[in-house]
């Protein structure tokens, strides 16, 4: 199993410094050939890509997204309008790839960054696809982002419980997806920047395996975000590791001798 460090970074925020720790894995499972997962962990982006289609479509176009969504992060500046431009410049990077060009080619791009232009600092989620977002807040898990998938779909009709959903012959058909076809928007979520809140962003190799009382419960066990991340990993592979694992655990606090509060709006 790949070993996995946490990193910590202080940020001057508007009000005061958060104290950013993170740690980020990937893991090819026990049923895959290759891994077409990809991510990217560096302030203020954390992103995670699951790649579909042929042998190294898949894996192509992750890898095309996350690169362009790095270079964003690189540049300093991160919003909606910087990532739907790298987006749109992965989906040209797949088309006019060789061995990515079929209809079934594509990635999932799920995360989160910090915007800190406001008064207050706030975490965008943004999410294109079926991996996930979660924050765990005041002992409670939230799945933030909302899967694009036909079982998702589904359910929200009422057509399927959410029990049904978890083992649907269609858990893979997602709906919307960065592909050499399609130009498309992530959906956005803006949260407030609370002292002690957790993030989990992951391919569905990790929610194929782990429910989300298993999720929070592992975040409990491990106050270390390397810790917590190694195992989750270890715990999905143990319970099949049907496909690729990619998890990042992002933590956030203040210092000891910070007083501000970042309170909601």
């Amino acid at each position: 199993m790949p070993e996995v460090s946490t990193q910590s970074l202080a940020v001057p925020v508007p009000g005061g410094v958060l104290e950013l720790s993170w740690a980020a894995v990937t893991d090819t499972g026990r049923r895959r050939e290759v891994n077409q997962d990809a991510m990217f962990a560096a302030y203020p982006l954390f992103v995670v890509a699951d790649g579909m289609g042929g042998h190294v479509g898949g894996e192509i176009a992750s890898a095309s997204a996350i690169e362009r969504l790095h270079a964003v992060a690189e540049s300093g500046t991160v919003t909606p309008k910087t990532i739907e431009k790298a987006l749109a410049r992965a989906v040209k990077d797949i088309a006019s790839h060789p061995e990515a060009t079929d209809d079934g080619t594509g990635t999932t791009v799920t995360g989160v960054f910090l915007d800190t232009s406001g008064d207050a600092a706030h975490w965008v989620t943004l999410n294109i696809g079926d991996s996930r977002v979660y924050l765990v807040r005041d002992g409670a898990i939230v799945q933030i982002t909302t899967d694009h998938s036909v079982v998702q779909e589904l359910v929200a009709a009422g057509r399927l419980s959410p029990e049904e959903a978890e083992n649907h012959p269609y858990g893979n058909v997602i709906t919307r997806a960065v592909g050499p076809s399609e130009g498309v928007t992530p959906d956005y979520v803006r949260l407030d920047a609370l002292d002690g809140d957790r993030f989990v962003i992951c391919s569905d190799g990790l929610t194929k395996e782990l429910t989300d009382y298993g999720i929070r419960h592992f975040l409990e066990e491990n106050a270390d975000a390397g810790d917590a991340a190694s195992a989750m990993l270890e715990a999905a592979l143990e319970n099949g590791g049907r496909d690729n694992i990619t998890i990042i655990v992002l933590d956030v606090g203040r210092p000891a001798d910070d007083d501000s509060s970042t309170d909601e709006d």
